[in-house]
């Protein structure tokens, strides 16, 4: 069985314009989210999916420079580019990642694709259905034809947001998830704003430029509320 991953991005961010492309250690936003990936166990092949859209030929440029493929798609219709790119890079399941969580942690991602692995059956898989994780390691798996099928019936913003008339419908899909012990979900490692930026820089800077452990950012932050308070006020978009 194989399983690929796609990561979403595009240049056009409402509330942080060009943040794939932002410098982060040494190497782009994006760039960190492709070698997370790469170095995930039992993962295939990394596209990244973004817009066919001229504006978005940096990332497409960036991304190939960072060693994953490029399937590019209609840039208000999300979904239509993860189909797009189960189409070009046949495959069994997908792993939704997104370009601006820059600290995927590739263990956290392989045991979303072994959970699936164990029992096939299931048709979505993620580390959110319950949120136990910081903000910023979310890892979701879809199977191909459950993908497929969301591609014809799924309309307005769940086209957009890829999953969520997936999960949303518990008695339709059979959904499971991945559930680390301690709650921190009240922390947040993702990027959609300034403040997001200053606390990823001050998060690098501690830890280094190499792949990050999800436990190793949580010691981190609460060891140092001031990093916490960086960002505390951003509040996340509602889906």
């Amino acid at each position: 069985m194989r399983v690929n991953a796609v990561i979403q991005a595009r240049l056009s961010s409402t509330r942080l314009p060009g943040k794939v492309l932002r410098p982060l250690g040494g190497r782009s936003v994006l760039s960190w989210g492709i070698r997370a990936a790469a170095h995930a166990v039992d993962l295939g092949t990394v596209i990244v999916a973004t817009s066919d859209s001229p504006d978005d030929d940096p990332v497409a440029q960036e991304a190939v420079r960072s060693g994953a493929e490029v399937v590019r798609g209609p840039l208000d219709d999300v979904l239509a580019r993860y189909e797009l790119a189960a189409r070009e890079h046949p495959c069994d399941a997908i792993v939704r990642l997104t370009a601006d969580c820059p600290l995927h942690d590739p263990t956290l991602i392989g045991q979303v694709v072994a959970l699936w692995r164990s029992d096939p059956s299931l048709q979505y898989v993620s580390n959110v259905v319950v949120r136990t994780l910081p903000r910023g390691f979310d890892a979701e798996l879809v199977r191909r034809d459950v993908l497929a099928e969301q591609n014809v019936l799924a309309a307005g913003s769940h086209r957009e947001h890829v999953t969520s008339a997936i999960y949303t419908q518990p008695d339709v899909y059979r959904c499971a998830g991945v559930i680390v012990g301690q709650d921190n979900s009240d922390l947040r490692v993702t990027l959609d704003t300034e403040q997001d930026a200053a606390l990823l820089d001050a998060v690098v800077a501690e830890l280094g430029g190499g792949v990050p452990s999800w436990r190793d950012v949580v010691a981190l932050l609460r060891s140092r509320p001031d990093l916490v308070a960086l960002n505390a006020e951003v509040v996340q978009k509602i889906v």
